[in-house]
């Protein structure tokens, strides 16, 4: 568990220029190209990252640590794909912010959920998170979306996976229930960054209301 706090402390470093362009900005028009991007953008981007680590360890404490995770990357890939064909979902940054305060909140709070009230959180708020991957398609030539498409949603859904019961592992191991003190403080730090993101987006919707941004 201690690799895994300063593996996820580590992540906050990543800026949000790189979360937001793992292939530095490059045109996306192959297979591997989507796929490079599908792979790095959960890792560069430290707030989707958090979330995937926080939703591994509550998917390992509702004793279904390896199916919990396909919840969240259905939905997800549905967000994609709404983003792609032009429905992108209103306010996904800050329920992004909102969704690392929430779920860091559930893991630091000791309380283990069922598996349908954790499967619930991670698909609602898996949109939102696939709606901002989807923006990153945007790079991608539109001649080349068909081929580009099927790399991203695979590199995403594959390194998020991996993430997700890693963490879950880690957190077992660490711990034999939710209340152990190892898994609850990777919660704090989560909900931690949570919180940062939360009162960042509340500020910058504040200043816009006033004219200063």
């Amino acid at each position: 568990m201690k690799k895994l706090l300063i593996a996820t402390g580590l992540a906050g470093l990543a800026t949000p220029a790189l979360a937001h362009h793992p292939l530095g900005g490059m045109e996306m028009t192959t297979f591997a190209h989507g796929l490079l991007s599908g792979v790095g953008h959960p890792v560069l981007g430290f707030d989707h990252l958090f979330f995937v680590v926080a939703m591994g360890i509550a998917a390992a404490f509702t004793g279904r640590a390896l199916t919990a995770p396909l919840a969240y990357l259905a939905a997800m890939v549905a967000g994609v794909l709404l983003t792609t064909t032009g429905l992108t979902l209103p306010l996904a940054e800050a329920v992004i912010a909102v969704s690392l305060l929430a779920l860091g909140g559930l893991v630091l709070s000791g309380r283990a959920v069922s598996a349908p009230v954790a499967m619930t959180l991670f698909a609602g708020f898996g949109l939102f998170h696939g709606s901002a991957f989807g923006a990153a398609m945007a790079s991608a030539e539109a001649s080349a979306a068909a081929i580009v498409l099927p790399g991203y949603l695979l590199g995403l859904a594959a390194v998020q996976y991996v993430i997700a019961v890693a963490a879950g592992l880690l957190a077992r191991r660490a711990g034999d229930s939710a209340a152990a003190i190892q898994p609850r403080l990777a919660g704090a730090v989560v909900a931690g960054v949570g919180l940062f993101l939360t009162l960042e987006t509340l500020e910058g919707a504040a200043f816009a209301a006033l004219g200063w941004g």
